[in-house]
């Protein structure tokens, strides 16, 4: 199938999150080539290995200026013209970790709590503007390059064994369900296989339960992380 986009439908800008005082003058770029904002997709983001216990203080600062901080001042600017518009939709990447908790992720699961906790507020403040939607989707394990580029005890180290990822989720698929959850308005997607998906229906619903079983698969999970087995989460 050819394409009906020409180069004027397109523009690609680099953007640093955590470069937080770029994020108006990116803004601007945007409107000035388009005219307007239909949507954002906030998909920055890092994830974490790692032992509470472990790990430097200033890997969850830096978690929290990438994960949070940074998509919150993108989210204020292009929020602001959608209030003009009276209309957009600003989706999230968040996680089933926003969900849940988990061992070797402290910070990556604050950071994504702290997401759900910010656009369920958000959206609550809105109410005067019906046609700007606020979406969260939440994936489990999708297959992508997040486990190559986690934080771990300290910010030099980087991961070593990157583990196998043909259990998870294919890549097009999560990004079909995304499209269907933001065409619909779907306020929260939970996109998962089982058994992470029954894990958030049972996180969601019979939490005593969830911690148990979290307890009990989590000291297998910090086990194999320890004999060098990786598994990571979106």
């Amino acid at each position: 199938e050819i394409s009906s986009l020409t180069e004027n439908d397109i523009l690609v800008l680099r953007l640093d999150l955590t470069d937080r005082s770029s994020h108006e003058a990116a803004t601007n770029s945007v409107l000035k080539h388009f005219g307007k904002i239909d949507v954002l997709v906030n998909n920055g983001g890092r994830s974490q290995r790692s032992l509470f216990v472990d790990t430097n203080l200033d890997v969850y600062n830096a978690i929290i200026e990438l994960n949070y901080l940074g998509t919150i001042s993108l989210t204020k600017y292009v929020l602001n013209h959608m209030i003009q518009r009276k209309k957009g939709k600003i989706v999230t990447m968040s996680s089933v970790m926003g969900i849940m908790g988990a061992p070797l992720a402290t910070g990556y699961c604050a950071s994504k709590h702290a997401l759900q906790g910010f656009f369920n507020s958000l959206r609550t403040e809105l109410t005067d503007y019906p046609e700007i939607s606020i979406i969260q989707i939440c994936p489990g394990p999708v297959q992508s390059q997040i486990i190559q580029n986690v934080f771990t005890e300290n910010l030099a180290k980087s991961i070593e064994n990157s583990g196998d990822q043909s259990h998870k989720m294919p890549t097009d698929r999560c990004a079909r369900l995304t499209l269907v959850s933001v065409a619909n308005d779907v306020k929260e997607a939970w996109i998962s296989d089982h058994p992470y998906l029954a894990v958030c229906y049972l996180w969601q619903y019979a939490p005593t339960w969830a911690w148990w079983l979290m307890n009990r698969m989590g000291k297998r999970r910090i086990q194999n992380f320890k004999s060098g087995i990786v598994s990571v989460q979106r």
